[in-house]
């Protein structure tokens, strides 16, 4: 099943991205099945947020609890890369849990979609909708 995604939650990637530049911006990513209909900002918390990103852990263990609750389902993550491409850089592969989730990574100028598989990061075709 091809990914989904709301034009209003690519449009908050994108201002998210352009809010902490020259940082890199993070968040959440959620909703259901494999349509994403929500973006959570966070703080990224990393020591260097110009070149790494970390996603605020109580915001992702408040995601996973509301998830547990019946909430929205946390899909996967964002973060934007303000001086590189929108691919998985040899930090982000390190960083990589191969749990199946979903990555999106902003950067030049550009959205794409990954996949975090047991191997690395494979590309995903998504399809934009409305809500």
């Amino acid at each position: 099943m091809e990914t989904q995604v709301t034009s209003q939650v690519l449009e908050e990637l994108r201002a998210a991205a352009a809010r902490v530049h020259p940082k890199e911006a993070c968040g959440i990513l959620l909703g259901e099945g494999a349509k994403i209909t929500a973006f959570l900002e966070t703080a990224n918390v990393h020591q260097a947020p110009e070149t790494h990103f970390e996603i605020d852990p109580e915001a992702l263990i408040n995601a996973y609890r509301e998830e547990r609750e019946g909430g929205p389902q946390v899909l996967g993550y964002f973060h934007s890369h303000p001086r590189g491409p929108a691919k998985p850089s040899a930090t982000d592969q390190k960083m990589s849990a191969q749990d199946g989730k979903i990555w999106v990574i902003y950067g030049s100028r550009e959205i794409q979609f990954w996949r975090d598989v047991k191997y690395g990061f494979e590309p995903l075709s998504y399809l934009e909708v409305e809500a």
